[in-house]
């Protein structure tokens, strides 16, 4: 009896070669390989916790501040030695000396005049501001007004086409016309094939009721229609 069909009770096992031949080598993927297997540790310069734990926030604080206050300072000389150069300024009421004091020069300082010119400003733009909103206000009245008169004409145009379309409407007034119940032709009254069907003139004459079986409506055209 064969027994190919049976389990195997122990598999077989494959015996490795000395050798390790081209069958055996398998490929395997950059993605497949083991990667961070070391464990990462915070640097001096990453905010460890012992690091921030220690520092003086303040004091870093107050030194950030410092350095840009004396770069402030460093440039103000130049910039004000810059300004000074390029614009002439009118000299200060206390730098001018008593003998060089004239009764026609004004007292005012050129700071006053700064601020008298920013007041000015200030007062054209408050002016301008308020003439644009009296515009926008002008137009906003005038474009309601154009709408409440648009939607009376409208009304107007539509009470006409009511009270002209309706004949009984029209006959008050002294001013009406004389109204015309005639009813109007129809398009196709005076055309050439009009009641031209068989039996049209039959049609409009008066039924007879007649006892005569010989003589009535229905024997006639009973006889027109199957014996003639």
């Amino acid at each position: 009896m064969a027994s190919g069909g049976r389990a195997a009770l122990v598999p077989v096992r494959r015996e490795q070669p000395a050798l390790v031949s081209i069958h055996d080598v398998h490929l395997i993927s950059h993605r497949d390989l083991p990667s961070h297997t070391k464990i990462k540790y915070r640097q001096t310069t990453q905010d460890a916790p012992e690091e921030v734990r220690n520092r003086d926030f303040r004091r870093e604080l107050e030194e950030r501040e410092r350095v840009v206050v004396r770069e402030k300072n460093r440039d103000r000389p130049a910039r004000e030695h810059t300004t000074s150069s390029s614009v002439s300024k009118k000299p200060r009421l206390d730098q001018i000396p008593a003998a060089n004091l004239d009764a026609d020069d004004p007292l005012t300082d050129e700071e006053d005049e700064d601020e008298d010119y920013d007041e000015e400003s200030d007062d054209d733009t408050a002016a301008l501001l308020a003439e644009l909103e009296k515009i926008k206000k002008e137009r906003a009245e005038e474009q309601a007004r154009k709408e409440l008169e648009q939607k009376a004409e409208e009304e107007r145009i539509r009470m006409e086409n009511i009270l002209s379309g309706n004949p009984l409407l029209n006959l008050t007034g002294p001013v009406q016309p004389q109204a015309n119940f005639k009813v109007k032709r129809r398009w196709d009254d005076d055309v050439v094939f009009k009641n031209c069907a068989k039996g049209v003139d039959e049609m409009k004459k008066d039924k007879r009721f007649v006892n005569d079986t010989l003589r009535s409506e229905f024997h006639k055209k009973f006889m027109e229609k199957y014996i003639k």
